[in-house]
């Protein structure tokens, strides 16, 4: 086995607490400012920049494992990198999806008044 990256017991848990953080976070963007059609460039692009954020977690988790370093510090990397793709790349046309209603809702209430 070849020297490990960094100590698995003090920073492994790091990549999944960062990945809750921001999924809270975007989560609640979303849901505020994309059903009243605001911010969209600010939401899609936390969006677009999470899943390429998990996406290197990933390759670097793959990585490590392929190098053989220990568990803990290949699964701490990989687990939120592929959980993170697999949640927020579905959530893509979902977002899309929300801003159109919006801006639908908004052109309705425009053709009322």
């Amino acid at each position: 086995m070849k020297e490990p990256w960094f100590d698995p017991n003090a920073y492994a848990w790091i990549p999944g607490t960062m990945l809750g953080v921001f999924g809270g976070l975007l989560g609640t963007l979303m849901g505020v400012l994309g059903s009243r059609g605001k911010a969209r460039g600010l939401v899609t692009g936390m969006l677009k920049g999470g899943i390429v954020a998990c996406a290197a977690l990933a390759a670097t988790g793959i990585a490590a494992l392929a190098l053989g370093q220990p568990y803990g510090i290949w699964y701490g990397l990989l687990l939120p990198g592929l959980l993170g793709v697999g949640i927020l790349l579905p959530l893509r046309p979902v977002l899309r999806r929300t801003y159109e209603q919006a801006e639908a809702r908004r052109m309705e209430a425009r053709d009322l008044a």
